[in-house]
């Protein structure tokens, strides 16, 4: 009990205190989670209603394949982006290994299965007759599909706060294409890892309880969005 004492404690220096390493792994964790999560979602979006509204020969087999994805291991996926990052792989001229842009394409590649998953069972759950009804009242296919997406608002949100917190929590992938390298690739996973690996627990817990309320915020600012929405409707 001392040691999480402790650590909530040291949440709170590091958060008070201005300590420019801790703002630093801080700013980064947000920088590079929350550009994965907007790469995701515009891939993830347009993808995820074309296996829900189109049918194509293949399409149950593409579903079954992003659904398998949102269960894949951050580790396997980090191993993945290695290997095409690295100095003699297919994209090793990039030079983008041991960099917050190859974080963010590994937790991107982490995050667009699940909005993939979740935008198509969503759009599913919608009455097929809907956008035919938008359409015959003269709505535009851009605005009827506009108006799909707001009646699948809720579960859509839903599949954005699962890939934010699935990529912001992630440590494996992080790990092996960002090397953890101080004050240029070390976000709160990382230190937290690193600091249990030094026998420092307080710090550690630090880091993690800062991520939570990171987490915790980020989503609690999307609820109250959507909910705001909600009632001015």
């Amino acid at each position: 009990m001392d040691v999480l004492f402790d650590g909530l404690l040291d949440a709170i220096r590091l958060l008070l205190s201005g300590d420019q390493d801790s703002w630093s792994i801080i700013m980064l964790t947000l920088r590079v989670s929350l550009t994965a999560t907007a790469i995701a979602l515009l891939i993830g979006l347009p993808l995820g209603a074309t296996l829900a509204l189109a049918r194509f020969p293949g399409r149950r087999m593409v579903l079954a394949a992003a659904n398998t994805g949102m269960g894949m291991p951050p580790v396997v996926v980090g191993l993945f982006v290695t290997v095409l990052l690295w100095r003699s792989g297919p994209l090793g001229g990039l030079e983008l290994l041991y960099t917050p842009t190859a974080m963010v394409i590994a937790q991107a590649a982490i995050a667009t299965p699940i909005v993939v998953a979740l935008v198509a069972a969503a759009l599913q759950q919608v009455d097929p007759d809907f956008r035919v009804q938008m359409q015959a009242l003269g709505a535009t296919p851009i605005r009827a599909f506009a108006a799909l997406l707001g009646e699948a608002r809720l579960p859509l949100l839903a599949g954005a706060m699962a890939a934010f917190g699935a990529v912001v929590s992630e440590v494996g992938a992080a790990q092996m294409v960002g090397g953890n390298l101080a004050g240029q690739t070390r976000v709160l996973t990382t230190a937290a890892v690193l600091a249990t690996s030094r026998g420092q627990f307080s710090l550690a817990i630090a880091f993690g309880m800062i991520l939570l309320l990171i987490a915790f915020a980020v989503n609690l600012s999307l609820t109250l969005m959507q909910q705001r929405r909600t009632v001015l409707r």
